[in-house]
């Protein structure tokens, strides 16, 4: 397997990120830096996780010191809901390059194919999914998902990104968009681990030449507080027993297996770790393989269940 991956923009991928999702701010500096340090080349964020200022504070650092050039990076951050009108793209993406200290991005991912209500950036930034502390409800605002692409379009043709490509977006969604848009998208990045293996879907976005992102490579591990009712009877995929045998087989973790099962399969992975330990282990993917047999028994696990579902927790009902 490959530690990087070709994109139809013409640009290189690392096969393995560091995800930053839920990093709290007062560690993400240290955590985003310590990553860098340990070899990581591949940041993956977004505006609506609150903490792209920490993000390019660490991206600064590092390269202060010698430790990168820009160059050698590849950040990756995502356009929230509240933002999908043509008008509000650009804006929307010079915010996240201000707060980061960047000039351009290496890729920028429509975060969902959702469009919410316009919220002003000196409002509530980022918006999140309500609009006011006593407000619990989300407003949908139909915009086509064409007139989003288009925008982002032209931010590859003005040089603010490098490369462009979706993210939570059905086979439905994705067919639709490439038959309308004019720069295809290079990456999808969707959940996927072993309760969820997509395994249809992802072999025709490879078809296709679109590079998969899998998030929550762990599985229910990133939820378990977000969602308590919906993930308390939930098997931990870190502690599951045919998990737990293949990496004793292999002398590597469980997480290690998760990581090296979806790399296996051609994907791009994004976990997330403060531990110095496990932020090495993460990225150690390329010196063991899965065997046949490994992969056949993690496929037997599939069971389609998907943890990030906004008809669940937003009543935006995009996977029904």
């Amino acid at each position: 397997m490959s530690e990087s991956k070709s994109l139809s923009s013409g640009h290189t991928m690392p096969t393995v990120g560091l995800g930053t999702w839920k990093i709290e701010k007062d560690q993400c500096k240290d955590i985003v830096y310590q990553a860098i340090k340990l070899g990581y080349r591949h940041l993956d964020g977004a505006c609506d996780y609150g903490n792209e200022k920490q993000v390019g504070e660490a991206i600064k650092q590092a390269i202060d010191e010698g430790l990168v050039t820009r160059q050698d990076l590849f950040v990756t951050s995502k356009l929230w809901n509240t933002y999908h009108h043509t008008e509000h793209v650009e804006p929307a993406l010079k915010k996240t390059l201000s707060d980061m200290g960047l000039d351009y991005l290496d890729l920028y991912l429509m975060h969902f194919p959702i469009s919410l209500r316009f919220v002003d950036f000196d409002k509530r930034y980022p918006p999140g999914w309500n609009y006011e502390e006593d407000d619990k409800e989300v407003t949908w605002e139909p915009v086509p998902v064409a007139k989003t692409w288009e925008a982002m379009e032209k931010l590859v043709d003005a040089g603010l990104v490098r490369s462009i490509g979706v993210s939570n977006f059905s086979g439905a969604l994705m067919m639709d968009l490439l038959a309308s848009c004019r720069i295809r998208p290079a990456v999808l990045q969707i959940e996927i681990h072993p309760y969820l293996q997509q395994t249809n879907y992802v072999r025709w976005l490879q078809e296709q030449n679109i590079v998969v992102t899998a998030y929550s490579s762990f599985g229910v591990t990133s939820y378990s507080e977000i969602f308590a009712d919906f993930a308390k009877d939930k098997e931990s995929l870190l502690e599951h027993s045919e998990v737990q045998s293949i990496a004793d087989s292999h002398g590597k973790d469980t997480g290690q297996i998760l990581l090296r099962w979806a790399v296996q399969r051609g994907l791009i992975v994004i976990p997330k770790s403060s531990s110095e330990k496990r932020l090495q282990g993460n990225k150690d993917l390329f010196t063991f393989e899965l065997s046949d047999s490994d992969m056949e028994k993690l496929a037997k696990l599939n069971q389609n269940i998907r943890f990030n579902d906004p008809g669940r927790y937003a009543n935006l009902p995009i996977f029904d």
